[in-house]
């Protein structure tokens, strides 16, 4: 899947875009996208003067925009200005590498369980075949507008 097929299925424009070209997708069980990181991203500005490094956040983002596309695969939908998939928990996020500009970040996502509209993922950045990120991820689809339940 590349940008132009991506931005059909994310309601994401830059500079919060954080999915590049999608490598792998098996529907229904995993999904292999790209995060290329260039110096241009503006966050680097302040993220670190002098030792750039890519927000952890961010990271988590890019696996839950990931995960968003592999939904919407699986469910055999595509999203409308009616519906937005939002992430709802993050379990277990650990950082074991810094990610930098000129890395090239694997974002690799596989479907643990949906249960009563919550979806539930493991999600695996990584750089090269070193782990940069892992992290269990859960995203609900709610219709825009719909009252908070909170």
């Amino acid at each position: 899947m590349d940008i132009h097929a991506i931005v059909k299925q994310l309601p994401h424009r830059y500079p919060f875009l954080l999915v590049d070209k999608v490598i792998e997708l098996e529907r229904n069980t995993r999904i292999k996208a790209i995060k290329n990181v260039t110096c241009n991203e503006p966050y680097f500005m302040g993220h670190f003067p002098g030792r750039p490094v890519m927000p952890g956040v961010l990271i988590l983002e890019a696996l839950a925009q990931a995960a968003g596309l592999l939904a919407f695969d699986a469910m055999g939908k595509v999203p409308d200005e009616n519906n937005l998939y939002y992430l709802v928990g993050i379990d277990g996020a650990r950082f074991k590498r810094p990610v930098e500009p000129g890395d090239q970040l694997i974002l690799a996502i596989t479907i643990d369980r949906v249960r009563g509209g919550i979806w539930k993922f493991k999600g695996l950045a990584s750089v090269g075949d070193e782990v940069a990120c892992e992290a269990e991820l859960m995203c609900t689809m709610r219709s825009v507008g719909e009252p908070d339940r909170s």
